[in-house]
Protein backbone atom coordinates (compact mmCIF):
# COMPACT_ATOMS: atom_id res chain seq x y z
CA UNK A 1 0.00 0.00 0.00
CA UNK A 2 1.72 3.16 -1.34
CA UNK A 3 0.59 6.35 1.43
CA UNK A 4 -0.42 9.08 0.12
CA UNK A 5 2.03 11.44 2.01
CA UNK A 6 4.73 9.14 -0.25
CA UNK A 7 3.08 10.33 -3.31
CA UNK A 8 2.84 14.00 -2.28
CA UNK A 9 6.64 13.49 -1.60
CA UNK A 10 7.37 12.23 -5.27
CA UNK A 11 5.16 14.29 -6.78
CA UNK A 12 7.16 17.18 -4.97
CA UNK A 13 10.36 15.87 -5.76
CA UNK A 14 10.28 15.56 -9.64
CA UNK A 15 7.76 17.22 -10.72
CA UNK A 16 5.81 14.24 -12.53
CA UNK A 17 1.77 13.95 -12.70
CA UNK A 18 0.22 12.02 -9.41
CA UNK A 19 -1.55 8.86 -11.25
CA UNK A 20 2.55 8.82 -12.83
CA UNK A 21 4.12 9.40 -8.82
CA UNK A 22 1.83 6.57 -7.08
CA UNK A 23 2.71 4.52 -10.69
CA UNK A 24 5.95 4.70 -9.98
CA UNK A 25 6.37 4.11 -6.01
CA UNK A 26 3.95 0.82 -6.75
CA UNK A 27 7.00 -0.45 -9.57
CA UNK A 28 9.46 0.51 -7.17
CA UNK A 29 7.90 -0.67 -3.81
CA UNK A 30 7.49 2.48 -2.03
CA UNK A 31 11.50 3.34 -3.41
CA UNK A 32 11.58 7.19 -3.05
CA UNK A 33 15.12 7.09 -5.18
CA UNK A 34 13.86 4.56 -7.04
CA UNK A 35 10.59 6.37 -8.10
CA UNK A 36 12.68 8.91 -9.39
CA UNK A 37 14.99 7.48 -11.53
CA UNK A 38 11.74 5.03 -13.20
CA UNK A 39 10.26 8.77 -13.25
CA UNK A 40 13.61 9.69 -15.27
CA UNK A 41 13.77 6.63 -17.54
CA UNK A 42 10.01 7.15 -18.62
CA UNK A 43 11.01 10.56 -19.56
CA UNK A 44 8.26 11.55 -17.31
CA UNK A 45 10.53 14.06 -15.84
CA UNK A 46 10.65 17.12 -18.02
CA UNK A 47 8.17 18.96 -16.28
CA UNK A 48 10.17 18.97 -13.57
CA UNK A 49 13.13 20.44 -15.80
CA UNK A 50 10.85 23.36 -16.93
CA UNK A 51 9.14 24.23 -13.93
CA UNK A 52 12.08 26.90 -12.73
CA UNK A 53 11.85 28.93 -16.11
CA UNK A 54 9.49 31.91 -15.75
CA UNK A 55 6.49 31.68 -17.19
CA UNK A 56 5.29 35.36 -18.27
CA UNK A 57 3.12 34.88 -21.20
CA UNK A 58 0.17 33.00 -21.64
CA UNK A 59 -3.52 33.64 -21.78
CA UNK A 60 -6.60 34.54 -20.15
CA UNK A 61 -9.83 32.62 -19.83
CA UNK A 62 -12.82 33.71 -18.77
CA UNK A 63 -16.41 31.69 -18.81
CA UNK A 64 -20.29 32.84 -17.68
CA UNK A 65 -23.33 30.49 -17.36
CA UNK A 66 -26.51 31.78 -15.77
CA UNK A 67 -25.49 33.76 -12.58
CA UNK A 68 -22.02 32.77 -12.22
CA UNK A 69 -18.45 33.56 -14.04
CA UNK A 70 -14.81 32.39 -13.80
CA UNK A 71 -11.55 33.89 -14.92
CA UNK A 72 -8.31 32.00 -15.00
CA UNK A 73 -5.03 33.30 -15.80
CA UNK A 74 -2.21 29.84 -17.58
CA UNK A 75 1.06 31.00 -17.76
CA UNK A 76 3.49 30.14 -20.96
CA UNK A 77 7.04 30.90 -21.55
CA UNK A 78 6.60 32.29 -24.98
CA UNK A 79 3.40 33.56 -26.93
CA UNK A 80 3.88 31.54 -29.67
CA UNK A 81 2.49 28.67 -26.82
CA UNK A 82 0.31 30.92 -25.77
CA UNK A 83 -1.52 30.59 -28.96
CA UNK A 84 -1.31 26.73 -29.93
CA UNK A 85 -4.19 25.10 -30.48
CA UNK A 86 -3.36 22.40 -27.53
CA UNK A 87 -2.82 25.34 -25.46
CA UNK A 88 -6.19 26.87 -25.84
CA UNK A 89 -7.68 23.91 -25.29
CA UNK A 90 -5.86 23.53 -21.67
CA UNK A 91 -7.50 26.93 -21.07
CA UNK A 92 -10.63 25.36 -22.25
CA UNK A 93 -10.55 22.50 -20.06
CA UNK A 94 -9.54 24.14 -16.86
CA UNK A 95 -12.56 26.63 -17.33
CA UNK A 96 -15.09 23.91 -17.90
CA UNK A 97 -13.92 21.17 -15.43
CA UNK A 98 -13.04 23.75 -12.59
CA UNK A 99 -16.15 26.31 -13.03
CA UNK A 100 -17.21 27.53 -10.35
CA UNK A 101 -14.12 26.85 -8.21
CA UNK A 102 -12.64 30.01 -6.16
CA UNK A 103 -9.06 28.81 -4.90
CA UNK A 104 -6.22 27.90 -7.42
CA UNK A 105 -5.01 24.72 -5.34
CA UNK A 106 -8.78 23.09 -5.35
CA UNK A 107 -8.86 23.46 -9.37
CA UNK A 108 -5.57 22.13 -9.82
CA UNK A 109 -6.58 18.55 -7.61
CA UNK A 110 -10.08 18.34 -9.75
CA UNK A 111 -10.16 15.24 -11.58
CA UNK A 112 -10.76 14.92 -15.26
CA UNK A 113 -10.37 11.60 -16.75
CA UNK A 114 -8.64 9.76 -14.18
CA UNK A 115 -5.96 12.81 -13.67
CA UNK A 116 -5.98 15.92 -12.03
CA UNK A 117 -5.80 19.14 -13.76
CA UNK A 118 -2.56 19.48 -12.64
CA UNK A 119 -1.52 16.44 -14.07
CA UNK A 120 -3.51 17.24 -17.58
CA UNK A 121 -0.72 20.39 -17.28
CA UNK A 122 2.03 18.46 -16.38
CA UNK A 123 1.57 15.95 -19.59
CA UNK A 124 1.19 19.19 -22.01
CA UNK A 125 4.78 20.69 -20.73
CA UNK A 126 6.72 17.47 -21.74
CA UNK A 127 4.87 17.12 -24.88
CA UNK A 128 4.76 20.99 -25.60
CA UNK A 129 7.91 21.34 -24.04
CA UNK A 130 7.84 24.65 -21.73
CA UNK A 131 6.82 25.44 -18.50
CA UNK A 132 3.34 26.10 -17.70
CA UNK A 133 1.59 27.35 -15.10
CA UNK A 134 -1.91 27.98 -13.26
CA UNK A 135 -1.19 31.40 -11.85
CA UNK A 136 -4.69 32.26 -10.57
CA UNK A 137 -8.05 31.96 -10.66
CA UNK A 138 -11.28 33.86 -9.65
CA UNK A 139 -15.10 33.21 -9.65
CA UNK A 140 -17.92 35.75 -9.20
CA UNK A 141 -22.13 35.17 -8.80
CA UNK A 142 -25.09 37.87 -8.93
CA UNK A 143 -27.94 38.41 -11.13
CA UNK A 144 -25.82 39.27 -13.95
CA UNK A 145 -22.47 38.97 -14.78
CA UNK A 146 -21.02 39.96 -18.06
CA UNK A 147 -17.58 39.36 -19.52
CA UNK A 148 -14.81 40.54 -22.05
CA UNK A 149 -12.17 39.40 -23.64
CA UNK A 150 -9.09 41.93 -25.24
CA UNK A 151 -6.80 40.81 -28.19
CA UNK A 152 -8.78 37.37 -28.15
CA UNK A 153 -7.89 33.97 -29.85
CA UNK A 154 -10.53 32.54 -29.50
CA UNK A 155 -14.05 33.51 -28.08
CA UNK A 156 -13.09 32.75 -24.69
CA UNK A 157 -9.21 33.51 -24.37
CA UNK A 158 -7.31 36.97 -24.67
CA UNK A 159 -4.50 38.85 -22.96
CA UNK A 160 -6.75 40.71 -20.41
CA UNK A 161 -10.30 39.59 -19.69
CA UNK A 162 -12.63 40.78 -17.36
CA UNK A 163 -15.67 39.94 -15.37
CA UNK A 164 -17.99 41.93 -13.62
CA UNK A 165 -21.14 41.79 -11.43
CA UNK A 166 -24.09 43.51 -11.69
CA UNK A 167 -27.51 43.97 -9.52
CA UNK A 168 -30.72 45.04 -11.09
CA UNK A 169 -32.27 45.26 -14.67
CA UNK A 170 -30.30 43.01 -17.49
CA UNK A 171 -28.87 44.88 -19.96
CA UNK A 172 -26.13 43.03 -22.04
CA UNK A 173 -24.77 45.71 -23.93
CA UNK A 174 -24.15 48.17 -20.75
CA UNK A 175 -22.65 44.91 -19.21
CA UNK A 176 -20.35 44.41 -21.85
CA UNK A 177 -19.62 47.65 -21.80
CA UNK A 178 -18.65 48.26 -18.60
CA UNK A 179 -16.63 44.89 -19.04
CA UNK A 180 -14.57 46.61 -21.90
CA UNK A 181 -14.00 50.51 -19.42
CA UNK A 182 -12.68 48.25 -16.42
CA UNK A 183 -10.21 46.30 -19.31
CA UNK A 184 -8.69 49.47 -20.76
CA UNK A 185 -8.81 51.58 -17.08
CA UNK A 186 -7.48 48.91 -14.32
CA UNK A 187 -9.28 50.03 -11.90
CA UNK A 188 -7.74 48.71 -8.20
CA UNK A 189 -10.97 48.19 -6.54
CA UNK A 190 -14.35 49.15 -6.50
CA UNK A 191 -14.16 52.31 -4.05
CA UNK A 192 -11.77 54.11 -1.33
CA UNK A 193 -12.40 51.71 1.16
CA UNK A 194 -11.11 48.65 -1.06
CA UNK A 195 -8.15 49.69 -1.75
CA UNK A 196 -5.42 47.83 0.28
CA UNK A 197 -4.00 50.19 3.24
CA UNK A 198 -0.31 49.61 1.95
CA UNK A 199 -1.01 50.99 -1.63
CA UNK A 200 -2.70 53.61 -0.19
CA UNK A 201 0.19 54.32 2.34
CA UNK A 202 2.96 54.10 -0.78
CA UNK A 203 1.28 56.58 -2.37
CA UNK A 204 0.78 59.50 0.36
CA UNK A 205 4.63 58.72 0.70
CA UNK A 206 5.42 59.61 -3.31
CA UNK A 207 3.46 62.59 -3.43
CA UNK A 208 4.71 63.58 0.10
CA UNK A 209 7.84 63.25 -1.09
CA UNK A 210 7.92 65.21 -4.05
CA UNK A 211 5.99 67.63 -2.17
CA UNK A 212 9.00 68.06 0.21
CA UNK A 213 11.42 68.00 -2.61
CA UNK A 214 10.00 71.04 -3.79
CA UNK A 215 10.06 72.60 -0.52
CA UNK A 216 6.23 73.12 -0.03
CA UNK A 217 5.21 74.96 3.47
CA UNK A 218 3.55 72.06 5.61
CA UNK A 219 -0.15 73.60 5.41
CA UNK A 220 -0.06 73.68 1.89
CA UNK A 221 1.35 70.59 1.08
CA UNK A 222 -1.32 68.80 2.93
CA UNK A 223 -3.69 70.44 0.90
CA UNK A 224 -1.96 69.55 -1.79
CA UNK A 225 -1.47 65.77 -0.46
CA UNK A 226 -5.32 65.92 0.53
CA UNK A 227 -5.87 66.83 -3.45
CA UNK A 228 -3.94 64.63 -5.27
CA UNK A 229 -4.89 61.16 -3.22
CA UNK A 230 -8.75 62.90 -3.90
CA UNK A 231 -7.24 62.38 -8.02
CA UNK A 232 -5.55 58.85 -7.21
CA UNK A 233 -8.80 57.53 -5.90
CA UNK A 234 -10.82 58.94 -9.03
CA UNK A 235 -9.04 57.52 -11.34
CA UNK A 236 -8.10 54.42 -9.87
CA UNK A 237 -11.51 53.33 -7.90
CA UNK A 238 -14.36 51.87 -10.90
CA UNK A 239 -16.88 53.22 -8.87
CA UNK A 240 -15.24 57.33 -9.13
CA UNK A 241 -13.63 56.53 -12.51
CA UNK A 242 -15.12 58.71 -15.40
CA UNK A 243 -16.93 56.15 -17.72
CA UNK A 244 -14.97 56.08 -21.04
CA UNK A 245 -17.67 55.67 -23.43
CA UNK A 246 -19.31 58.84 -21.28
CA UNK A 247 -16.41 60.90 -19.94
CA UNK A 248 -18.79 63.19 -18.47
CA UNK A 249 -20.39 60.85 -15.93
CA UNK A 250 -18.46 58.90 -13.28
CA UNK A 251 -19.28 54.99 -13.37
CA UNK A 252 -21.29 55.55 -9.94
CA UNK A 253 -24.10 57.59 -11.81
CA UNK A 254 -23.95 55.63 -15.20
CA UNK A 255 -25.01 52.41 -12.44
CA UNK A 256 -27.65 54.85 -10.69
CA UNK A 257 -29.31 56.13 -14.40
CA UNK A 258 -28.91 52.34 -15.87
CA UNK A 259 -30.89 51.52 -12.05
CA UNK A 260 -28.14 49.07 -11.41
CA UNK A 261 -25.59 48.03 -8.53
CA UNK A 262 -22.16 47.16 -8.72
CA UNK A 263 -21.34 44.30 -6.95
CA UNK A 264 -17.90 42.62 -7.80
CA UNK A 265 -15.71 42.43 -10.61
CA UNK A 266 -12.21 40.88 -11.99
CA UNK A 267 -9.69 41.80 -14.13
CA UNK A 268 -6.45 39.78 -14.92
CA UNK A 269 -3.89 40.89 -17.21
CA UNK A 270 -1.28 38.22 -18.48
CA UNK A 271 2.10 39.00 -16.67
CA UNK A 272 1.05 41.66 -15.03
CA UNK A 273 3.42 41.47 -11.43
CA UNK A 274 5.77 39.09 -12.88
CA UNK A 275 9.49 39.85 -12.69
CA UNK A 276 10.29 38.61 -16.71
CA UNK A 277 13.75 37.01 -17.03
CA UNK A 278 15.95 38.61 -19.44
CA UNK A 279 18.50 36.36 -21.47
CA UNK A 280 20.80 36.71 -24.72
CA UNK A 281 20.26 34.52 -27.29
CA UNK A 282 23.29 31.94 -26.28
CA UNK A 283 21.49 31.22 -22.84
CA UNK A 284 18.24 30.82 -24.87
CA UNK A 285 20.00 28.03 -27.01
CA UNK A 286 21.52 26.59 -23.54
CA UNK A 287 18.01 26.32 -22.05
CA UNK A 288 16.42 24.58 -25.05
CA UNK A 289 18.94 21.69 -25.36
CA UNK A 290 19.15 21.28 -21.53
Amino acid sequence: MISALLVKELREKSGAGMMDAKKALLETDGNLEAAEDWLRTKGLLKAEKKSSRIAAEGLVGVKVHDNQGMIVELNSETDFVATNKEFIELVDLILKEGFGVNEKDDVLDKSVSGKTIQDHINNKIATIGENISLRRVSSLTGDNVYSYVHNSVSNDCGKIGVLVSLEGKKDDDFGKKLAMHIAATAPLAMSEKDIAEDIVNREKKIISEQLLSEGKPADIAEKILSGKLKKFYQENTLLNQKFVMDPDSSIKQVLENNKQTLISFARFKVGEGIDKKESDFATEVKDIVS
